[in-house]
């Protein structure tokens, strides 16, 4: 059975810039690094995965590896996000702190059981935090929501599009 997340990886484009948006901007301490010098394929390779800590224990990590072709671009929200959850208080102080920094700062979006602000980090990734609204458990419990046959009637809806 899954336990829980260990770390999310991305690549980044420079270890100490990311370290500075992770661990100075958002608080997230540089728990590990792991030089890579061949790969499992036995490739050798001179790159750098990195470990931020999250509260929860888990981790954020990054791969610095300037010997493999990346395309960095900045993403759309609804391509990939990573998504943090703080305190409430935490979500306003962010907001300014961003603003401050001079960030692309969005929001404060009303996700009607969070709320979220957005920034962008170094490497182009969205990244959003989001504090919980009242009624964010019940709004989250598939017992109470229909999720799944909320996702069914979007098939159904989908497959007759397709036939049409």
């Amino acid at each position: 059975m899954i336990k829980g997340l260990h770390h999310d990886a991305y690549r980044c484009r420079d270890s100490e810039e990311t370290r500075r948006f992770y661990e100075d901007f958002l608080g997230m301490p540089l728990a590990g690094t792991l030089e890579i010098g061949q790969t499992q394929t036995g490739r050798a390779t001179e790159t750098l995965h990195t470990f931020f800590r999250l509260d929860d224990g888990s981790f954020l990590a990054f791969f610095e590896a300037p010997d493999m072709p990346f395309e960095f671009k900045d993403q759309h929200d609804f391509d990939l996000h990573i998504a943090l959850e703080v305190e409430p208080k935490v979500l306003l102080t962010m907001f300014e702190k961003g603003k401050q920094a001079g960030m692309e700062v969005r929001g404060i979006s009303d996700h009607k059981f969070i709320d979220s602000i957005y920034f962008r980090d170094p490497n182009g990734y969205v990244i959003e935090l989001t504090a919980k609204r009242p009624g964010h458990d019940e709004a989250m419990d598939p017992a109470a929501n229909g999720a799944r046959a909320k996702l069914d009637a979007w098939q159904d809806r989908k497959t007759a599009m397709a036939g049409a």
